[in-house]
């Protein structure tokens, strides 16, 4: 049974139906929606949504990123890693840290090459058809919504030096303003490019000859070999038992194993899960995490050298981590915690039992911030994920995945036709803690899908710090205080404590829901 309450600060509840898109962009939403409108199916739904995010939320995700997904069709769960590898001129070793704006931490985009792969194996619609709402936005114009404006912004302060970021993101020398109408004509021609050749250009004709340029122009070590040597890859999710549902992650060289470690934990410890804003049920999740961290950042690499990390799952590991947990706060390094990103997370679900978790993210921002001229291709900046460790298995190199922070999520629970569910928390190091701290609110608690996104939220900084939103009981911050938590208390609910969608498949189709700490929204028909 759903509890369809919503106890927590929210101005949303979830909407029902049997067709839902999920976004972090309400126009994004609807180039989804518009998909299945005319006869597209979820996968169909979710690449229209996350090519028109490239256009209107570029500071989360663009045409040079990285994606991943989970999708869920008659023949089951099927996962795809589309990240891409370093440079082959990418160096072993550099002085000082890996930067984050430059061509240094360039790595291959592989998004483009995971919507061609989608499409080939799931879609009912052309593949230029899913192209035509985000062109129509980037040629026509949109109004540009409020938490893209903040970020656009903060996009202007780091890349101002940058002149092909600021020929193509920069209005009138500025960024725009909440509700201005813009267009970005460079992102409508490249994604028309990319619709005719069915991706073709982007890896190996005209596009890649561009990426390759601006590489050798500025320094670079990306080169269009290594543009035509990217492939996706179909990839078999991990997945655990959790209550009576499955709760699916991809494997590395994504952080998702660290949800799937940290739930394991939290149920060994056999703390009384349903109430999720008990004090208890959060120290045990805090630990739990931390140990997840641990296990992840020391081990996780490209699947080529740290396999999928499996046995980081094994009971006997598990139960290990678990007896070390007590009612005392413990230490974690802040070097296992991934960094910061912003991403956009979209879900979707049709009315035939087709689901679709879908992710993806240039990584910090708008990425490197380098832009290959008259493209509208925003590089990201994933090679930050790499270790400058040399006996590190994920030590900066060439030919090599880096590590990855951006992992959508799936539950199943039975085999009827609406059984999965979906879902993501998106923001670096939130991901993971916010998958763990949904599930436990769906599965546990039984709260809806909303609530589940509302509940106020924590996350760890390092060390016994923790910070935590406003929104629990008083005598809640004192327990944990009292077990040695340090924590700092956001007033504000603000995507730097993530933001999430969901699609929940109830009895007759499902029940969708958008994190109000994001610009998206849940649309249904």
């Amino acid at each position: 049974m759903i509890d369809w309450s919503l106890p927590y600060a929210s101005s949303r509840e979830a909407v029902l139906g049997k067709n839902v898109v999920a976004c972090s962009q309400p126009l994004a939403a609807q180039a989804g929606l518009q998909m299945m409108r005319i006869g597209g199916n979820a996968v169909d739904a979710a690449l229209a949504s996350a090519i028109a995010s490239t256009v209107v939320e570029p500071c989360a995700n663009g045409i040079g990123g990285d994606a991943f997904a989970i999708v869920q069709d008659e023949n089951g769960i099927h996962g795809i890693n589309g990240s891409g590898k370093s440079p082959a001129l990418m160096p072993t070793s550099i002085e000082g840290e890996i930067p984050s704006v430059g061509w240094l931490p360039v790595t291959v985009p592989g998004e483009v090459a995971t919507w061609v792969m989608l499409h080939k194996k799931f879609c009912k619609l052309p593949f230029a058809t899913l192209f035509e709402p985000a062109i129509s936005y980037a040629r026509n114009g949109f109004l540009v919504s409020p938490q893209t404006a903040t970020r656009w912004k903060n996009g202007t302060d780091r890349f101002r030096s940058e002149q092909a970021w600021c020929d193509t993101f920069l209005f009138d020398g500025k960024a725009p303003e909440v509700g201005q109408l813009i267009t970005l004509p460079d992102h409508a021609n490249t994604l028309q490019e990319i619709a005719e050749t069915n991706g073709e250009s982007f890896y190996r004709g005209n596009l890649a000859n561009k990426m390759d340029e601006a590489s050798k122009a500025g320094g670079g070590f990306l080169r269009k070999e290594d543009l035509a040597a990217h492939e996706s890859e179909w990839v078999s999710p991990l997945a655990i038992g959790v209550g009576d549902a499955t709760f699916y992650e991809l494997p590395p060289n994504g952080q998702g194993i660290a949800a799937l470690i940290a739930m394991k934990i939290v149920q060994e410890s056999k703390v009384d899960l349903s109430d999720c804003d008990n004090p208890s049920v959060l120290h045990i999740q805090i630990e739990a995490m931390k140990r997840a961290f641990s296990d992840t950042h020391a081990f996780v690499a490209d699947p080529e050298i740290s396999g999928d990390c499996g046995d980081l799952l094994e009971d006997e590991r598990i139960k290990k981590h678990c007896a070390t947990i007590h009612n005392e706060a413990t230490v974690i390094d802040a070097n296992a915690i991934p960094r910061y990103a912003s991403t956009v997370y979209l879900a979707t679900g049709d009315e035939n039992g087709m689901q679709c978790s879908f992710i993806q993210s240039n990584f910090e921002g708008f990425g490197s911030g380098m832009v290959v001229p008259g493209t509208g291709i925003a590089l990201q900046n994933r090679g930050r994920g790499f270790s400058l460790d040399p006996k590190h298995p994920n030590c900066i190199g060439p030919n090599k995945r880096p590590f990855h922070t951006i992992i959508p999520a799936f539950l199943k629970r039975g085999e009827g036709k609406f059984s999965g569910t979906p879902f993501g928390v998106m923001g670096g190091p939130m991901q993971p803690q916010g998958h763990l701290q949904v599930v436990c609110r769906m599965l546990f608690a039984n709260q809806n899908p909303q609530s589940a996104l509302d509940a106020p939220r924590w996350k760890l900084i390092g060390n016994k710090k923790v910070a935590i939103e406003s929104g629990f009981a008083e005598s809640v911050y004192e327990e944990l205080r009292s077990r040695g938590h340090e924590l700092e208390i956001a007033q504000q609910r603000t995507v730097a404590f993530g933001g999430g969608q969901i699609i929940h498949g109830i009895t007759d189709g499902y029940a969708g829901a958008s994190d109000s700490r994001r610009d998206g929204q849940a649309v249904t028909f």
